[in-house]
C-alpha cells in the first residue's frame, strides 16, 4: 500500500492510503497541482464526474476545492472499497446531508454508467487504465454528460490533439504522465 495526499482545499494535507491493484496509479502531486491552478483553485458550484476513479484522488481533490457534487465511478470492487473508506475518513460519506461537497460513488463499469437523477457535469476527470483504449470507448458518450460549458480533464499514455469533439487547451507531461485541459470545439 502506498500514500497519496490531497494538495489543497478544505482537506489539504490528509493522506490517503491507496490499495496496490493492477493499472491503478493516482496522479502525481504536480501534476494534479497543475490541474487545480489552471481550473482555479475554487470549484465552487461545479458538478464533477471522476469516471475511472481508482484512488479517487482526482474526485477528492474536486470535493476539497469546494464542488458542489463529486461522482466517483469505479468498477474493480476492491477498489471502490477504499473510496467508500476514504470518504468516511474524510467526514464526507457519500450522500451525508451535514458535509458539503456531496460524494457519490458508483461502483460501475465507465461505459455503462448513467448519471441518476440526470445530471450533466461541469468538470468530467478521466484518467483511465493505459493501453485499453477507454478513450476511443468514452468519447461517444461524453456529450451525454457534459454541461454546456463543461471542461474536460484527460490523462493518457501519449500526448492528445483532442477527443471527440474536445480540443487540448492546455496539456503537460510528468514521466510517463501525458495530461491535458480540453474545451469543446
Amino acid at each position: 500500500m502506498g500514500r497519496i495526499r490531497i494538495t489543497g482545499g478544505e482537506w489539504r494535507s490528509r493522506l490517503l492510503q491507496v490499495a496496490d491493484a493492477p493499472g491503478l496509479r493516482p496522479t502525481p502531486d504536480r501534476v494534479r497541482e497543475t490541474l487545480f491552478n489552471w481550473l482555479g483553485q475554487n470549484l465552487a458550484g461545479l458538478n464533477c464526474l471522476d469516471l475511472f476513479a481508482g484512488s479517487g484522488i482526482l474526485g477528492f481533490e474536486a470535493a476539497s476545492r469546494g464542488a458542489a457534487h463529486v461522482t466517483l465511478v469505479e468498477q474493480d470492487r476492491r477498489v471502490f472499497a477504499g473510496l467508500q473508506r476514504h470518504a468516511a475518513q474524510l467526514g464526507a460519506p457519500p450522500g451525508s446531508p451535514t458535509h458539503s461537497p456531496q460524494l457519490e460513488l458508483v461502483c460501475r463499469d465507465a461505459l455503462k454508467f448513467v448519471p441518476s437523477p440526470v445530471r450533466r457535469y461541469d468538470l468530467i476527470l478521466l484518467d483511465p487504465p493505459y493501453h485499453q483504449g477507454w478513450l476511443d470507448k468514452v468519447a461517444p458518450l461524453l456529450e451525454a454528460w457534459a454541461a454546456p460549458d463543461a471542461r474536460l480533464y484527460v490523462e493518457a499514455e501519449h500526448a492528445l490533439d483532442g477527443l471527440g469533439a474536445w480540443r487540448v487547451i492546455k496539456q503537460g507531461q510528468a514521466g510517463q504522465v501525458f495530461y491535458h485541459l480540453m474545451d469543446r470545439t
